[in-house]
């Protein structure tokens, strides 16, 4: 017969492991009858037409696609009746080594985006990343074009552009440019996406020749249409923060404000920038617009009475003299949120990776974690490796911290002999407990630093981990091929689990009985809430664990010694 604590001991070994098993179990089930993400060939097209425009001074208002003119200080117009014509008719395609694109020739709207380069799931290399759609229920719609009083989109009346070809190809370093062509009133007018083989930004352009008897006055437009449905390839499930879902523009007095859905229930949102932008976010990537810097632009934002939401900016009305042209540009960005190459964009357009309240940690974790990266080649790698500079960047003040512990552990029977005595007069107890703290020059708080210490670079590193594309579907070794999802077979937060378990055999038993036995359940805690955790994050806590473990071992040798 086995005695108690034997008993005891296989007791919980028997359920850790089926724990174990049946959290194992339901997480390769939830895998498994996920419903792979699957997508039409084509998106869907809205019909031609229009009806009478609101005169309310709204935007959108209706079902309209078009800005209310009095973002332009003007009267609202006579819509335009635009023709419908056969749906397999009207998409144009444009392929290049990052981005493939349906751009609807009514009106000229983006209204597909996929990105080659980004697969949807590691185990389907083949199926791209679908950013912007319009179909299945869905619908999230990059638009522009031409207001006001001599422009070709009123009301909701757009254009039905001539494309010079149905599917464009940009092979690599090369340029390629669509042409989109309209008459309207007798002007007549040129729409052009330029594409580069490698960049995600795309140059977008309208040339109107002022073929009239009197000045030609229009002004550009450019906005984003969504519903405040979840993305479509939205990866899966975690828990922790979650990645916003919604709009954001730059103001002189905030470089990077959010336009959120529940703001925009009660009303419109309205900013004047010199410049800027309107991006959409969502994890990893984002759609924006971006206005010339240069320009005093109308930025703004509203549910539509359909329950869509617009949000985009209408440039200054230009006016263009008899036998002049008209040109308006603008640019339009559909990929990744690559920090760097959205700062080159446009001024604050690098904030829409957003790591929080602790970006100021973040940025130079992320910049220190891509250096180590382009030395090693693998993330999981450079997880380590920062690790281990953080823990010698603060090993003077854990090494602090250890040998108040290490003179703990050897107060621990006088201060049980004091609690003996004095358990009937606790003001006492801890007049006698203060005095042995200073006789002996230890500290009972600082046992908590080494806990506190790491959790502000745990934070922006969780946000590094989480919101940096680069490290979407990176691979570390082995089992472990994505460092930004969870560990499949939990290996890592249960050797987590044990390091701190051992760290807190290391430490001295502070408080009442009942103190102590929560701080015993403090491994479990953790080891349960991390089993969800991205995997390079449990990474990170595993070889600051082992690294604190080593550390504290060392500094207690050397205080007992001494």
């Amino acid at each position: 017969m086995l005695p108690p604590e034997a008993l005891r001991i296989l007791l919980l070994i028997g359920l850790a492991a089926t724990a174990y098993m049946l959290i194992q179990a339901w997480n390769e089930d939830y895998i498994r009858n996920a419903a792979p993400v699957t997508y039409s060939d084509a998106p869907e097209l809205s019909s031609g037409g229009s009806v009478e425009p609101s005169i309310e001074p709204v935007i959108a208002a209706g079902g309209s696609d078009i800005p209310d003119e009095s973002l332009l200080s003007g009267e609202p117009q006579a819509p335009v009746v635009a023709s419908s014509e056969a749906r397999s008719d009207r998409l144009v395609t444009v392929t290049t080594p990052t981005l493939k694109v349906w751009i609807d020739r009514l009106g000229g709207d983006v209204v597909r985006v996929q990105l080659p380069k980004y697969p949807v799931e590691s185990s389907r290399p083949d199926v791209p990343y679908l950013l912007v759609e319009n179909g299945g229920g869905h619908t999230y719609v990059a638009q522009s074009g031409l207001m006001g009083p001599d422009g070709v989109d009123r009301g909701q009346g757009r254009p039905m552009y001539t494309a010079s070809t149905p599917n464009l190809e940009v092979a690599e370093g090369s340029t390629g440019t669509l042409r989109l062509t309209a008459t309207h009133n007798g002007l007549s007018v040129e729409k052009r996406f330029t594409f580069r083989a490698e960049d995600y930004l795309v140059d977008v352009a309208y040339e109107m020749p002022n073929s009239l008897d009197r000045p030609l006055e229009a002004a550009l437009f450019a906005q984003i249409k969504r519903d405040d449905k979840d993305p479509v390839s939205e990866e899966a499930f975690s828990f922790g923060p979650q990645s916003y879902v919604g709009a954001a523009i730059t103001t002189p007095e905030e470089r990077y404000l959010k336009l959120e859905f529940d703001d925009l229930e009660d009303g419109a949102a309205r900013h004047q920038v010199t410049g800027g932008w309107v991006a959409f976010l969502q994890h990893y990537f984002l759609s924006a617009w971006i206005a010339n810097p240069d320009e005093l632009n109308t930025y703004f934002g509203q549910r539509r009475s359909d329950g869509l939401f617009v949000f985009g900016y209408t440039a200054p009305k230009q006016t263009v003299a008899v036998g002049d042209v008209g040109v308006w540009k603008t640019s339009f960005y559909a990929g990744p949120k690559d920090q760097h190459r959205l700062e080159e964009i446009s001024p604050n357009l690098n904030l829409t990776v957003d790591y929080g309240f602790l970006w100021w940690l973040a940025v130079p974790l992320f910049e220190i974690l891509a250096w180590l990266n382009g030395f090693f080649g693998n993330w999981g790698v450079s997880i380590i490796m920062l690790t281990v500079l953080v823990k010698i960047v603060l090993y003077p003040l854990f090494n602090v911290s250890y040998k108040s512990m290490a003179k703990m552990r050897k107060l621990a029977p006088e201060m049980k002999r004091l609690q003996e005595r004095y358990s009937d007069d606790r003001q006492k107890l801890q007049q006698e407990m203060m005095k042995l703290y200073q006789k002996e020059g230890a500290n009972p708080l600082g046992g908590c630093l080494p806990m506190l210490l790491p959790m502000p670079v745990f934070l922006a590193l969780y946000w590094v981990l989480w919101e940096s594309v680069e490290l979407r579907q990176a691979p570390f070794m082995l089992w472990l091929q994505d460092l930004s999802a969870m560990d499949p077979y939990f290996v890592l937060p249960l050797l987590m689990g044990g390091t701190m378990y051992v760290q807190q055999l290391l430490s001295p038993q502070m408080g009442d009985p009942m103190q102590q036995r929560m701080m015993r359940l403090m491994p479990i805690m953790f080891t349960v809430l991390f089993l969800f955790f991205p995997a390079g994050l449990v990474l990170y806590w595993l070889v600051n664990s082992v690294l604190s473990v080593a550390q504290q071992w060392y500094v207690t040798r050397q205080t007992e010694a001494a």
